[in-house]
């Protein structure tokens, strides 16, 4: 690439500056889990034009990273399609006698992005599906937020049952459950995953750093870039932490730009 002109230059600038960036962004390496500061990425192209309320600006370690090969998008369905029947009325676990409805997730198995949270809630044991409480509903601005609608991406959890009063999923809970999700990951072949809190990001890193520590930056999960972020419940309880998922949700939008979505 030549060399920009002074007129260039100037228009990129007041780009970052009509965008709430203050920094031209710089780009480091992909991270394992060992958390650690990035910079602020470019915004993607299907980035919104007007951030609030979530976001004026990510930071994180961005690179490029293998994909899983993919399948045709009725060979997905299939697949999917096949996962559900063999989960049936599973019983793996202690949390199968206490659910309502199994939460086996939803949305396009060909998805460009995956969302991955903890563990169905009262709302989705009840209805069968992820994220349709009031934290499905901040999830939901989320995404559309990012451009997308939530037909276009795909949305599970760890666990597929909702545990005794919301509690965090026990570690016997998810080593039974998380075959499942890993099929569901290798099938839709996201070009990115966003791990929705604490328990999502850290047992798909297999690490203990806390989700405050973890988000910020980009992992790897089967070759797919993973992106950290906070659950939408904990929005709920700390409004004014919507910015920084913005900022992560951003990460995720620049990565798709980079892979050519």
């Amino acid at each position: 690439m030549g060399r920009m002109t002074k007129a260039q230059l100037k228009g990129i600038l007041e780009f970052y500056k009509a965008m709430g960036i203050e920094q031209v962004p710089r780009v480091s390496p992909l991270k394992e889990p060992n958390p650690g500061q990035g910079h602020i990425p470019t915004l993607s192209k299907r980035g919104p034009h007007e951030l609030p309320p979530f976001s004026k600006g990510g930071r994180g370690g961005i690179s490029n990273v293998g994909i899983i090969k993919t399948s045709s998008l009725n060979e997905k369905k299939k697949k999917l399609s096949l996962l559900r029947e063999k989960i049936g009325d599973c019983k793996k676990c202690k949390l199968a006698g206490g659910r309502t409805n199994l939460v086996f997730g939803e949305g396009n198995p060909d998805a460009e992005i995956l969302f991955i949270g903890e563990a169905p809630g009262r709302e989705e044991d009840l209805q069968g599906r992820p994220f349709v409480g009031d934290a499905g509903r901040i999830l939901t601005e989320l995404i559309e937020w990012m451009r997308f609608k939530r037909e276009q991406v795909f949305i599970a959890n760890i666990c597929k049952c909702r545990p005794p009063g919301n509690r965090d999923p026990e570690e016997d809970e998810v080593r039974a459950c998380i075959p499942y999700l890993k099929e569901q990951i290798e099938t839709i072949s996201p070009k990115v995953i966003l791990a929705l809190g604490r328990v999502s990001a850290q047992n798909l890193l297999n690490t203990k750093t806390p989700i405050g520590k973890l988000r910020g930056n980009v992992y790897e999960y089967g070759g797919i870039p993973l992106v950290p972020t906070f659950h939408p419940a904990y929005i709920l309880r700390s409004p004014g932490e919507r910015r920084k998922m913005g900022e992560d949700a951003r990460v995720a939008l620049n990565l798709l730009r980079r892979k050519g979505a």
